[in-house]
């Protein structure tokens, strides 16, 4: 710990991996319980990944590279794959559940930890409100084919765009968050069983799909060259974003030095098959043009290859379980970052009170609850959802240049996974996330600045003065 009192080095100062790991699972008034196993935690962060994209990204990517759109997804996985690597290798080093903020705490100092940290709140936040709009449209659409009647769009839509109050998002929400407050181990069992069923419609419709296989779909094979697929592999890879989930429950798995760097490359690994086949099987039942903008190109698809309603309706249940399953994924995440943040003192102790019942931080879940199911039901996000997208890649280059950071530092840290041809790995996956940050709109770019800016200023008011670090390191000072 660094003792040297001057401004900057308070700034930089590092919190040690060992202290960290420490006091893994230790909040106010209690621990949280080790539950998680490996098939737990790959589930949590295939949960998180496997969300509505797949669903209409189609529609946007296989204009961009025709039957090529998958290489495109690929292409996504693979450059996922550099940051997954750097994860695995922190999530075995530093098993805790603050994710990529504790170990940017560890590698990068506590002002870059805080920055990280309060992205996450901007990714988790606006993105998981931002997925619950959704939810009442989907559940509309299985409903209305199931039943024939739907919820006004009053309560369904998103305000602004036809809706006054959407009580469904309100409703997923909490539905996630009484998930929550029951356990991590019910949350994790619960998510599970969503995971499951909508793999298993996503594997339906390929199934179904290729019974039309047409291989005079396939040609040409990519009509705008390697430029289309590059730029079909940029926008599809943000429906990779989510593998990380399983790095927030470090203090909640039963053997985390083990089981977090394997459940994070083995949810990419699954999540990618699915998107492959799921891309593959909708190019060969038909031609890729017929997919250009529709909002629902699997549905489309399946109407196409066997007519009715029906796989429409499928097709929305599978959303609105994707959707569920995304929204008690992440707000677990939130919940936990949140959780870490407090236990260092850089933001109120209440984050990080565990109810010694359920042993989960109960105070915590309802805080967010509440914030998002408000931000859900009451606020137009517009355009920014799409700020969520820059602030996952910077938390991604930070880890990325955290492994580097803290090979040098502290070669002499047992790892339980090493990131392969270092120090290469990170140094891609660092190029990749900032070449990604820069093809984003510029009104994104002015959001992430702005939040930032309003970071910096409640560290400086709030979390530089509180801190338990700065604590420590003024009473080491104080004669």
């Amino acid at each position: 710990m660094q003792r040297n009192g001057s401004f900057w080095q308070s700034l930089t100062r590092t919190k040690p991996t060992e202290e960290i790991v420490g006091e893994g699972g230790q909040g106010e008034g209690g621990r949280l319980k080790r539950t998680m196993g490996l098939w737990q935690l790959t589930m949590f962060s295939v949960g998180a990944t496997l969300g509505t994209g797949i669903f209409v990204i189609l529609g946007e990517a296989a204009p961009l590279a025709g039957p090529a759109v998958v290489v495109a997804f690929a292409l996504a996985a693979i450059t996922a794959l550099f940051s997954a690597l750097s994860y695995a290798e922190l999530a075995g080093t530093i098993p805790v559940s603050g994710s990529s903020y504790s170990y940017a705490y560890a590698t990068l100092g506590e002002l870059v930890a805080w920055v990280c940290g309060w992205c996450l709140l901007l990714e988790y936040a606006v993105s998981v409100s931002a997925v619950a709009v959704g939810w009442g449209q989907y559940l509309n659409e299985f409903l209305n084919g199931l039943f024939g009647f739907t919820i006004p769009a009053a309560l369904s839509a998103p305000p602004g765009d036809g809706g006054v109050v959407n009580v469904t998002a309100i409703a997923v929400v909490l539905l996630a968050t009484w998930l929550l407050l029951g356990g991590a181990s019910e949350s994790a069992r619960a998510n599970a069983v969503m995971v499951v069923l909508k793999v298993a419609v996503l594997l339906f419709f390929c199934v179904v799909a290729f019974t039309a296989f047409d291989s005079g779909n396939l040609t040409p094979f990519a009509p705008m060259g390697i430029a289309g697929i590059s730029a079909a592999g940029a926008q599809v890879f943000f429906s990779y974003i989510g593998f990380d989930a399983a790095s927030t429950a470090g203090e909640e798995a039963r053997n985390p030095k083990r089981d977090l760097p394997l459940a994070i490359l083995l949810s990419l690994v699954i999540v990618t098959v699915v998107y492959v086949l799921v891309a593959l099987a909708a190019v060969a039942a038909v031609h890729y043009s017929d997919l250009a903008g529709s909002e629902a190109s699997l549905a489309m698809v399946l109407t196409n290859v066997i007519g009715g309603s029906w796989a429409a309706v499928l097709l929305s249940l599978g959303a609105v379980i994707a959707i569920a399953s995304v929204v008690l994924t992440v707000l677990y995440g939130q919940t936990r970052i949140l959780f870490a943040m407090s236990r260092d003192g850089l933001i109120p102790k209440i984050f990080s009170r565990v109810n010694p019942r359920t042993q989960v931080p109960t105070a915590n879940i309802w805080l967010v609850s509440a914030f998002v199911a408000l931000l859900a039901g009451l606020v137009p996000l517009g355009r920014l959802a799409e700020a969520t997208s820059i602030g996952t890649l910077f938390a991604f280059a930070l880890v990325n240049i955290g492994v580097m950071v803290l090979r040098r530092t502290r070669p002499d840290l047992e790892r339980s996974f090493r990131t392969p041809l270092f120090p290469l790995t990170p140094i891609l996956g660092t190029l990749f996330c900032v070449f990604l940050m820069t093809r984003l709109d510029h009104v994104t770019w002015l959001v992430f600045l702005l939040w930032i800016l309003v970071g910096l200023g409640a560290y400086f008011a709030y979390g530089h003065r509180k801190s338990r670090l700065a604590r420590a390191v003024r009473g080491a000072n104080t004669p």
